[in-house]
């Protein structure tokens, strides 16, 4: 977690330079964490837990945050998230989002009463790390929508393998609190709803779909798509964003009205991060794998950009480091892996910690030891 990363790397900090002062502000690009990351940064935020079902159905324990009496982070890794999975039970054509409607439903009843106006009301809903691609059908008949097969029955389970069957859509009985209500969708992607570069294609195989589901999956959303366009008069593909979480961007954007913003964006916004950055001498990051997608609405493209408005250097920690690619972020940025050696997957996660405080400790060191000399300290 966000918070993790930076007691983390603020603890090898402190051992190099035991007089210097450290801020941390853990930040949340969308993914697992970004809720309490962000009630973390905000004075006066708090966790509230709901009880909720998981991607196949089991009763859950979810948590959302909120930051103040009119605004939610709902997360949706903590309701629907492949965290609560075994690998085993890694299936899309199963798991759905019903869960994640559950806890904005849950957030929305948390919200101060005393107004039927919902317009001065916010809620953000993160959606990395989702284990699902139901196009947000479970979200969505958590919120009061109704979905129907050929028959005219109604669905009675929402997982990606029910995205064929259905027929008809009706909108009526969404939840009337999300009238109104200012909903912004946080994500780091920002991927079509179908073909090769959409939900089922790019990000199915990592939920546990084989290349024949996937195919499955995208004719699926094809048909959802083209369902809620009869139906409701609404297209769910299109823009930016309809593709992210298994195509719960494109029901949040094209039915609930949300607004899709990178995830980073707003953690450093809500933190007030550059004003709390902008005397630093030096910001340090962390980062699972730097690669590519790094660049694309990452946490530590975020970070990048904003400390070369300020002229700070950055110095980014990551796990793993793709060969032989050419790396554009801006500003003046260093990265360092912090394996000390061949590592397998599953020791770097269970040497997480250790590893990011000593290489937060030799590169504060090295920093220190450069800045005294280029100030003509001791040689």
């Amino acid at each position: 977690m966000a918070w993790d990363v930076a007691r983390a790397i603020s603890a090898g900090a402190r051992l190099a330079a035991p007089a210097a002062e450290i801020t941390e502000i853990p930040l949340g690009d969308g993914g697992e964490g970004t809720a309490r990351a962000l009630a973390y940064a905000v004075p006066g935020a708090r966790m509230v837990t709901a009880n909720v079902q998981d991607p196949i159905g089991r009763p859950v324990r979810a948590e959302f945050a909120l930051l103040d009496e009119r605004t939610a982070v709902v997360e949706m890794a903590a309701a629907s998230g492949l965290g609560l999975l075994d690998p085993a039970e890694r299936d899309p054509l199963r798991t759905d989002t019903f869960g994640t409607g559950q806890l904005i439903s849950a957030a929305l009843d948390a919200f101060v009463r005393g107004s039927d106006a919902n317009t001065d009301r916010t809620l953000i809903l993160a959606v990395g790390g989702s284990a699902t691609v139901d196009g947000g059908m479970g979200m969505l008949a958590a919120l009061g929508a109704r979905f129907f097969d050929v028959r005219g029955n109604p669905l009675d389970s929402f997982g990606g393998g029910r995205l064929d069957d259905v027929a008809g859509v009706d909108l009526a009985g969404l939840d009337d609190r999300l009238r109104g209500l200012q909903l912004i969708l946080a994500s780091d992607v920002s991927n079509p709803l179908l073909g090769p570069d959409g939900a089922a294609a790019v990000f199915g195989p990592q939920k546990g779909a084989s290349p024949a589901e996937v195919a499955l999956l995208d004719r699926g959303l094809a048909n959802l798509r083209s369902v809620v366009k009869t139906d409701a008069g609404l297209d769910l593909d299109g823009f930016a964003g309809a593709g992210a979480a298994g195509g719960v961007g494109a029901a949040a954007i094209s039915i609930l009205g949300a607004q899709f913003r990178p995830g980073i964006e707003i953690a450093l916004a809500r933190s007030d991060f550059s004003a709390r950055a902008v005397d630093a001498d030096l910001i340090i990051t962390g980062e699972g794998r730097y690669d590519v997608q790094t660049l694309r609405g990452k946490a530590v493209a975020g970070v990048a950009t904003a400390a070369a408005a300020l002229g700070v250097p950055v110095l980014v920690l990551a796990g793993g480091i793709a060969p032989g690619a050419e790396w554009h972020l801006p500003g003046n940025v260093v990265v360092l892996p912090i394996a000390d050696g061949p590592l397998t997957l599953e020791e770097s996660h269970r040497r997480a910690t250790e590893l990011l405080t000593a290489t937060s400790r030799r590169a504060v060191a090295l920093f220190a030891a450069g800045r005294s000399a280029a100030k003509g300290g001791t040689r």
